[in-house]
């Protein structure tokens, strides 16, 4: 395998020079002695996790019931484990990635109930509050959620990128779990080639290409026409014209920094096939973990987030690709199909999805970086938006983390925190809070506190089970 720096020597070579590239920068800091980004993936899965898809066999979880009201069909410890599960065979969901099961990190015991539970909760998922959502819509962010803090913190071409797929193949763009912060929805986009377009629109033929120089053209109009208002108004709304002018200016800038990277672009792409253009949403979202791969080899974001039919009222996606053809809504309700039942159709979804997190890591770990590979500085975060159950209360929110050896974070360990109310439970609050510290920002916590969580059962700062 060749180094990182012969690999940029040689895409030189072919490029006339990678200005201003991402990769670039990454290794002259490294050689300064400067720590490279840690980069954070979230795949968010709609309908739901059962936190038996994801516990390895032999691991007890039992049946409790808690608070005011109960809280149904969860399953708990009263004292935390914590321990290596290399012993333990992983669950079927898992199995797609059992050759990364030494930087595998299983989460139960968390609790998210802020969220306020449900189909889904849309940006409270990832934003650890309360959007006020409901049937049939998404609500509204009450905050940033932790991928778009996480992508502010690291900075990049693009702080943060989000892609997915939604219940209908027509949607282009939709808002359902990402914020840049209050009443700030940021944008998923769930057709492979707008997503392509966005991302690599310079280095693109055809009209990927003539979209990417009208936007550019259109931008630098709209900056210079803000500039000459400023003349024209009074003293007062200047602070208003500014932070246009700021906004046109950071979205060009943004263009002209990918137009400066071609070369790189060109080198990390992907490779446009069927798929990008598929009405079938397994294959969609195939190509849209491809567009992720290229998107963080390229250094054009340190943190997107990958959401599948994700949020009101995108959680009903069909999976017809895998042979499904039921949506996830149905199978949520007991429906079944054929021969299998609701509980191995959604295991069969969640090792689809866990497959398609295989494959991306397998291109990280291709792309040598420092004394490792790009993995080793990758976090990778899967979680469901509705918690721990089709209709939930999050009680509960399992998570399966896969942090690189070089993030500061425990791989290779199984973690029940103990259950809601119990001594020593935290919320998912504390785990966003640990992420943040292993980007570098020390937070006290992330979202808004359980307010009915007391003393022992209640804490600020990170999960120190989870920091190595």
């Amino acid at each position: 395998m060749n180094s990182r720096r012969q690999f940029l020597r040689a895409s030189a070579a072919t490029t006339g020079g990678l200005l201003l590239s991402p990769i670039l920068s990454q290794i002259k800091a490294q050689a300064a002695g400067t720590k490279l980004p840690t980069r954070f993936v979230f795949v968010v899965e709609g309908n739901g996790l059962e936190p038996p898809h994801i516990t390895p066999i032999g691991y007890k979880r039992p049946n409790v019931h808690v608070g005011k009201p109960k809280v149904p069909n969860m399953q708990g410890v009263t004292e935390m484990v914590n321990e290596p599960h290399a012993g333990k065979q992983l669950p079927e969901s898992l199995q797609p990635i059992k050759a990364y099961r030494d930087r595998l990190t299983i989460v139960h015991g968390l609790s998210g109930r802020i969220a306020g539970g449900g189909h889904s909760n849309d940006f409270g998922a990832l934003g650890a509050y309360n959007c006020g959502s409901g049937v049939g819509h998404s609500g509204t962010p009450t905050g940033e959620t932790i991928d778009v803090a996480l992508g502010k913190k690291l900075g990049g071409i693009f702080p943060h990128f989000g892609i997915g797929i939604s219940d209908r193949k027509e949607h282009d763009v939709i808002y359902n779990s990402s914020a840049w912060g209050k009443g700030q929805p940021t944008p998923t986009i769930c057709q492979p080639m707008t997503a392509y377009g966005a991302l690599f629109g310079s280095i693109a033929g055809g009209n990927s290409k003539a979209e990417f120089n009208a936007r550019t053209n259109l931008l630098d109009f709209l900056r210079d026409d803000v500039k000459r208002l400023q003349g024209q108004v009074a003293s007062a709304e200047h602070g208003k014209l500014e932070a246009h002018l700021k906004g046109y200016e950071d979205m060009r800038n943004r263009q002209s920094r990918l137009g400066q990277i071609e070369g790189t672009l060109r080198r990390t792409a992907p490779k446009v096939t069927d798929k990008f253009k598929s009405e079938v949403e397994s294959d969609r979202l195939d190509a849209q973990f491809d567009i992720a791969a290229a998107a963080l080899i390229g250094g054009l974001t340190h943190s997107i987030t990958i959401a599948s039919g994700v949020g009101n009222p995108y959680f009903s996606v069909k999976f017809t690709g895998l042979g499904i053809d039921v949506g996830k809504h149905s199978i949520g309700h007991g429906g079944s199909f054929k021969d299998m039942s609701p509980g191995q159709l959604k295991v069969k979804i969640h090792k689809f999805h866990f497959q398609l997190m295989a494959d991306l890591m397998k291109k990280l770990e291709a792309v040598p970086e420092g004394d490792g590979t790009m993995l080793d500085n990758t976090v990778i975060v899967y979680l469901s938006d509705a918690a721990e159950a089709h209709h939930s209360r999050c009680g509960q929110w399992p998570f399966v983390l896969i942090p690189g050896k070089n993030t500061g974070l425990q791989g290779g360990r199984y973690l029940d925190f103990p259950h809601y109310m119990q001594d020593g439970h935290r919320e998912i609050g504390n785990l966003y809070t640990t992420l943040l510290h292993a980007a570098g920002e020390k937070r006290e916590y992330f979202g808004v506190r359980d307010a009915m969580l007391k003393g022992a059962a209640r804490g600020d700062g990170p999960l120190e089970a989870l920091l190595s």
